[in-house]
């Protein structure tokens, strides 16, 4: 299970392409709900209190999965009125190119252009990320919800792997980053579930890339691999977890440094958005 200890945020695998009948079924649903909430902003006579209601839109995401994602707009001052609505309406945009593309396995070249273009409008509008000063906000376990690198066929992206669903078919379920702030702790997370010839069932494993992270600048994270943890789920849920060390510096390959560097380019209380050093285009939503 050596293969799973890729430096970046996927592991390696291979998987082959989604049927196109697949793809078509690949649509999502957005849906905006009207919520009534009480105004921050209040009038008091005597010992009575009068409140102003405004209308708030709750940005509702189903995917092709069936999972919803419910982003609401933070509540926004008089003075931050004409920032927030062209933020949230571009974070809805960029939800909405990405959330039928099933991570970007199904992304065709059309595809990924129209979410880069999403993403660099959200990224213009929200400014520079400063993570010295929001660092806290990295804190959390992040849904991965589309990875440009998805649409080689590949968890590793640019990087090699495996021959495509051949002796051992590998597919992919959820991943996720957790990220500690105070621990410096930057896991990826990935299910997955590995074929098994007939009769036999496929075997549902869990395999944590663990990572330290460290700051570069305002806005670049640098990972450095440590060890790859392994743990079978379902049926085998029993069995221990399988530990994988860190290959050793000496015996590690000129291309495969055990480190790799990203760049936080949007990041709010719910939303990450973030541009690899092979310049792979990753949006995360707060899980």
């Amino acid at each position: 299970m050596a293969s799973v200890s890729s430096p970046l945020h996927p592991p390696v695998f291979s998987l082959s392409p989604p049927h196109p009948a697949a793809k078509r079924k690949l649509l999502s649903k957005v849906h905006a709900v009207q919520r009534t909430s009480p105004s921050p902003h209040e009038t008091r006579t005597g010992r009575d209190t009068s409140y102003t209601h405004h209308r708030q839109r709750s940005v509702v995401l189903r995917s092709a999965l069936d999972e919803i994602y419910v982003l609401d707009p933070p509540p926004s001052s008089p003075y931050e009125e004409g920032k927030t609505e062209p933020i949230a309406s571009l974070k809805l945009k960029l939800l909405s190119v990405v959330s039928g593309l099933n991570r970007g396995l199904a992304a065709s070249e059309d595809d990924q252009q129209k979410a880069d273009a999403a993403a660099k409008d959200l990224e213009a509008a929200g400014g520079l990320v400063d993570l010295s000063k929001d660092i806290d906000k990295l804190q959390g376990r992040w849904k991965l919800i589309y990875s440009s690198a998805f649409s080689s066929r590949t968890l590793g992206g640019s990087r090699p792997g495996p021959p495509t669903g051949r002796l051992l078919p590998i597919t992919l379920g959820q991943v996720f980053q957790r990220i500690d702030v105070l621990s410096k702790d930057f896991d990826n997370i990935v299910e997955l579930e590995l074929g098994a010839p007939w009769p036999l069932q496929p075997v549902e494993v869990t395999a944590t890339l663990a990572h330290k992270f460290e700051l570069i600048g305002s806005a670049k994270i640098k990972i450095t691999f440590e060890k790859t943890i392994v743990k079978t789920t379902g049926n085998l849920s029993q069995l221990p977890p399988l530990e994988v060390p860190r290959i050793p510096d000496a015996l590690r390959p000129p291309s495969n440094t055990g480190s790799g560097e990203f760049e936080v380019t949007y990041l709010d209380a719910d939303t990450r958005v973030t541009r690899g050093d092979r310049s792979e285009l990753r949006v995360f939503v707060l899980s």
